[in-house]
């Protein structure tokens, strides 16, 4: 495995310039059907994350640059969506406009050691997305 399949979202360029998908999460009920569905499909290669607690796959979805896109992970509740993750310059600032437009933060602030920090929200169509800063120095 390569060193960039080991970072979530590679964006530290990205959370300067306008907030843009940096990642995204596909929750599964049954990990290797989905791994070869998507693999079928799309011709996405997937690689046990290495630092995940849980099983955690990185999703490469062939974007020309050899990085991971995604991740393919167990589903939390019945109703998990697929996440899209928007870099932010701060998770902070931004889970407060989320709220102040309406929207509703579903797992504040959370950091992934080494990586950065994410919130879960819900925009005013309860739409899930997620919020990400990237951070090396997240604890």
């Amino acid at each position: 495995m390569n060193t960039q399949t080991q970072t979530k979202p590679d964006q530290t360029k990205q959370s300067q310039d306008a907030p843009t998908v940096v990642w995204f999460e596909i929750p599964a009920d049954n990990i290797e059907r989905a791994k070869k569905f998507y693999g079928s499909l799309f011709g996405w290669k997937m690689e046990k994350f290495p630092a995940a607690v849980a099983d955690y796959w990185v999703i490469n979805t062939g974007n020309g640059e050899d990085k991971p896109a995604g991740g393919l992970m167990p589903r939390m509740h019945s109703h998990q969506p697929i996440t899209s993750y928007v870099a932010v310059p701060s998770v902070d600032e931004s889970a407060a406009k989320v709220q102040k437009l309406g929207g509703k933060i579903m797992k504040p602030k959370t950091a992934v050691p080494h990586m950065g920090y994410f919130a879960i929200c819900t925009d005013t169509e309860n739409n899930e997305f997620a919020l990400w800063q990237c951070d090396e120095n997240a604890e």
